[in-house]
């Protein structure tokens, strides 16, 4: 199964679904792309500066997200040109009906490639995305 950020950020982080991620991904291998190591940073630092979490907070999450990902609890896909390209290529099939943003592209890109059905994700303009290109998703 591919997660985006967004529910890897979920699986760190208490968020009011995440114990729907939790229990739904349970027992399933996952994976996701390079992205998540910036991705998933980011989002970590953003939740400090709103007030979510604290600096405490902050570095372990960033430390269970490393340990699944050097455990391969947590498989990372390297983006490579191959990736760039049928980003491209999805952002132009899913246009003008869903306006992807290029990071979402990515991921869909890489669930895509690696055919890792089905994606799981919490951004509904992912989800229109992945129905308009038949891609698999939770």
């Amino acid at each position: 199964m591919y997660l985006d950020t967004s529910v890897v950020v979920k699986l760190l982080v208490r968020e009011p679904d995440s114990d729907l991620y939790q229990d739904a991904l349970q027992g399933q291998l996952i994976a996701s792309s390079e992205l998540a190591m910036t991705e998933v940073w980011s989002a970590l630092l953003s939740k400090e500066r709103l007030g979510a979490i604290d600096d405490r907070q902050r570095r372990r999450a960033w430390q269970v997200f490393l340990d699944q990902v050097s455990s391969k609890q947590l498989w990372l896909y390297a983006m490579d040109s191959v990736q760039l390209r049928k980003a491209n290529l999805i952002m132009e099939q899913c246009h003008p009906g869903v306006p992807l943003r290029t990071l979402d592209a990515l991921h869909l890109a890489a669930c895509d490639l690696h055919q890792d059905f089905p994606i799981c994700t919490a951004d509904g303009r992912m989800r229109d995305a992945a129905r308009k290109l038949c891609i698999p998703w939770v």
